[in-house]
């Protein structure tokens, strides 16, 4: 743990306030006229989730924190939550959907994804930029038709909706961007 001056946060480290660990989303320094320079943040809460906005002094010293990753593997999700494996150490473990966030849409069975450790609890998990995901269900494919304006919604193994264009067919393997949840490309 090491303490840093507001000034030297940058967007995704992670800090300490009262015992809560921050992620930083955004981040603005104000200098307004003639007043004190200050450090304007937009945190996500590691345990809880929730959002919250703060404001710093230019001289606050912040507790900056570091976290370990490890490569797991997602095993299956039931009632108590998404379930998970350390593929060196083989130790089971779950995280919450909450935790999980928008990640869960993307998660497959035997799949290895990158999770975020504070000590040994679990904080977050770390998705790939792309994942490739079979198509469930959608409306039969057009012969002939090729990449154009036109979408059609196509359900995916993870149960998850994207809009695909029309040649793609149920069972074929689409690439999905895990930040905007958007097609890629056929696989």
């Amino acid at each position: 743990m090491a303490s840093i001056p507001a000034t030297r946060l940058r967007k995704g480290m992670l800090i300490k306030i009262e015992n809560e660990l921050w992620r930083i989303l955004e981040l603005q320094h104000i200098t307004p006229g003639n007043w004190r320079g200050m450090v304007k943040v937009k945190l996500r809460n590691l345990r809880t989730g929730s959002l919250s906005d703060q404001r710093l002094r230019s001289e606050d010293i912040v507790e900056r924190e570091t976290l370990d990753e490890r490569q797991v593997q997602y095993l299956y999700n039931d009632a108590n939550g998404y379930h998970f494996m350390d593929t060196s150490s083989y130790e089971q473990f779950q995280l919450s959907p909450e935790a999980l966030g928008d990640a869960t849409n993307y998660l497959v069975a035997e799949g290895l994804v990158k999770v975020e450790f504070y000590g040994s609890e679990p904080v977050g998990v770390e998705m790939p930029q792309t994942v490739d995901l079979r198509v469930e269900d959608t409306a039969p494919g057009i012969k002939g038709a090729t990449a154009s304006a036109q979408v059609k919604p196509a359900k995916l193994e993870t149960g998850l909706v994207i809009n695909v264009p029309p040649f793609v067919n149920p069972g074929d393997v689409v690439r999905v961007n895990t930040e905007t949840g958007e097609y890629q490309s056929r696989v």
